[in-house]
């Protein structure tokens, strides 16, 4: 009986020790891939010029950490419930057909005053 106690016990630590290594793991990534996508994004960029025009950089900051704690309360819960209702492999294509389509408009828009240049100069 001791040692079925002793297993149990030690089956319930490796529960608990995955779920903190899959908690840090979950947290790293998350950060480091935020992190990276947002240096040099608008937001930054935003947030360096307010920061500049008001010279307030501690309200700046609060305000912009803020905005973004928001944004991704509604992505997570967003993803959240994309989750349950698509399997992952359907998931990741309607990603990147959507990422493909934001490409091809911004593209489009970013050519615009080029094409309006181009007609005035024939």
């Amino acid at each position: 009986m001791a040692k079925t106690n002793h297993k149990l016990a030690n089956s319930k630590e490796h529960d608990v020790q995955l779920q903190e290594n899959g908690f840090r793991s979950v947290l790293m990534t998350t950060f480091i891939t935020v992190f990276f996508a947002e240096l040099g994004d608008k937001t930054q960029i935003a947030t360096l010029l307010l920061t500049a025009q008001t010279g307030e950089p501690i309200i700046v900051f609060a305000g912009a950490s803020v905005a973004l704690i928001c944004s991704s309360l509604v992505a997570v819960l967003l993803g959240s419930w994309i989750g349950r209702i698509l399997p992952p492999d359907k998931f990741r294509l309607i990603a990147g057909i959507f990422m493909i389509l934001i490409g091809i408009w911004l593209g489009i828009n970013s050519g615009q005053p080029l094409f309006e240049k181009i007609k005035i100069l024939t």
